[in-house]
């Protein structure tokens, strides 16, 4: 590819962002980063370490300390770490450090694929393609209990529903960096998508930047 090709997908939890991310970066041979783990492995370094979620200055070193190398994501996925990254994210130096090393990550000579919350809007606002993908809270509750239940567990459909909703709240209701679509971004809602669907969607919308780069 004769020039770098930056994709950045942001979008609430649940919406299919990653598995799209995922899909698009194997296509078009990119390196692909999961920005949301960047905050998860803040909060696993705070946990492992004992140190308090709330001490900022703690936070500001496990940040400082990550390396984006190393993301285990079987480990930084439990629950548990999840709520803890929602509150080490709200803390402005935490998110200065991330995104610098977040950025450093899209500068690769290829390009990449960024997927989070506010990669076209903060991280890569130059991208050359910008995704948001949503979907309805009913629906990305009901994938999140379908994805449990095929891993043997179980849970409630209300609890997760409410759950996703104030996580929602939360990532839109920030003051720093607040989820939301960037100006020039593609809006795709995958409600009533599978991942295939999804996929298609979203290549044809990157080919069509690549047909119109390569003619300008």
């Amino acid at each position: 590819m004769p020039n770098p090709l930056t994709i950045a997908i942001d979008g609430p939890a649940g919406a299919g962002k990653g598995t799209l991310a995922r899909r698009l970066a194997d296509y078009y041979h990119l390196p692909h980063l999961d920005t949301g783990l960047t905050y998860r492995a803040v909060a696993h370094m705070l946990l492992t370490k004992g140190w308090p979620l709330g001490d900022e200055p703690h936070a500001i070193e496990a940040a400082r300390l990550v390396e984006l190398s190393g993301l285990d994501k079987r480990i930084l996925s439990a629950h548990a770490v999840g709520e803890a990254a929602s509150r080490v994210a709200v803390i402005p130096e935490v998110r200065r450090i991330l995104v610098d090393k977040q950025r450093a990550f899209a500068t690769q000579s290829s390009g990449a694929v960024l997927d989070g919350r506010d990669i076209g809007t903060v991280v890569c606002p130059d991208a050359a393609v910008k995704l948001y993908v949503t979907a309805s809270a009913e629906v990305r509750a009901g994938r999140r209990l379908a994805e449990i239940e095929e891993n043997g567990g179980s849970a409630d459909f209300a609890a997760i529903l409410a759950d996703i909703q104030r996580r929602d709240e939360r990532d839109m209701g920030r003051a720093d960096s607040p989820l939301k679509p960037a100006a020039d971004a593609h809006l795709l809602d995958t409600s009533q998508m599978d991942i295939e669907a999804a996929f298609l969607a979203a290549k044809a919308i990157v080919d069509d930047v690549l047909a119109k780069r390569d003619e300008a």
